[in-house]
């Protein structure tokens, strides 16, 4: 009877074991899978012409000057739960100021699962003089932890609505770090306490009347602030923000 009773109670434990691991990989399976998605005015920014060459393979998307020979290349790391599609807008245009542009295409569409990425990307494009990290809100604090990990390969860590996640006080490389005046997802105080994990010339941009989803174009994002900036605006300001950056940190 004992022997009944204990085998009985195991089975119950086993069951609700099985129970909740399918609610927990249910869970899972749905949350990774509501996603934003690129708008169509990101799909449209995704074609070739002579400005800029697009190439895409299931890990990465790559943007390429046309008629140029790029020294300097950006690296980026979408945010979490952003499909990378959805910054083809804002890499676009990077592009076309003859950087080459690659972004990663993160697993779940979350970069936890995938800091290391811009090593392979540095690897496949071997002829890039100086890479620099790029990141938007959770990409930005994996391409810093990668930045930190690995920082005689960095040229430079450039953070949008992002922080770091660890000390980059000492860092070789500079940081610029671009927010919007209007966002109301980024963490002010978490932004505010992990600047003094920054080197002490890093440089602060603030887009005024700029939000958290503007940076890419997946659409209104939940808890977002309302932007006064359209989000070509946005992106524009961005865009010259990030070129000044590596121009000034390239000057011989």
């Amino acid at each position: 009877m004992e022997k009944n009773r204990k085998s009985s109670w195991l089975r119950k434990l086993l069951i609700g074991l099985a129970v909740m691991i399918v609610i927990a990989a249910g869970a899972f399976f749905w949350y990774i899978n509501d996603y934003y998605q690129a708008t169509a005015a990101a799909i449209k920014a995704l074609r070739s012409d002579g400005s800029v060459t697009i190439t895409e393979t299931a890990k990465a998307i790559t943007f390429e000057p046309n008629g140029a020979e790029p020294e300097a290349g950006v690296i980026f790391y979408p945010g979490g739960k952003v499909e990378a599609e959805a910054y083809a807008p804002l890499l676009r245009q990077l592009a076309e100021e003859e950087l080459l542009v690659v972004v990663a295409k993160m697993p779940f569409h979350l970069a936890v699962f995938d800091a290391d990425a811009a090593e392979t990307i540095m690897v496949q494009e071997n002829d890039i003089e100086d890479w620099y990290l790029a990141g938007h809100s959770l990409g930005g604090v994996m391409a810093s932890s990668f930045a930190a990990d690995q920082s005689e390969e960095v040229a430079g860590l450039i953070l949008l609505a992002s922080y770091p996640s660890g000390d980059l006080t000492d860092a070789p490389f500079p940081v610029l770090s671009i927010y919007g005046s209007e966002d109301a997802v980024l963490n002010r105080a978490s932004y505010q306490e992990a600047q003094a994990k920054l080197p002490d010339d890093y440089t602060e941009v603030e887009l005024v009347g700029g939000n958290h989803g503007q940076f890419g174009d997946y659409g209104p994002q939940a808890g977002d602030g309302a932007a006064t900036l359209s989000a070509d605006q946005q992106q524009q300001q961005t865009v010259e923000a990030i070129t000044a950056f590596i121009a000034n940190n390239r000057q011989p």
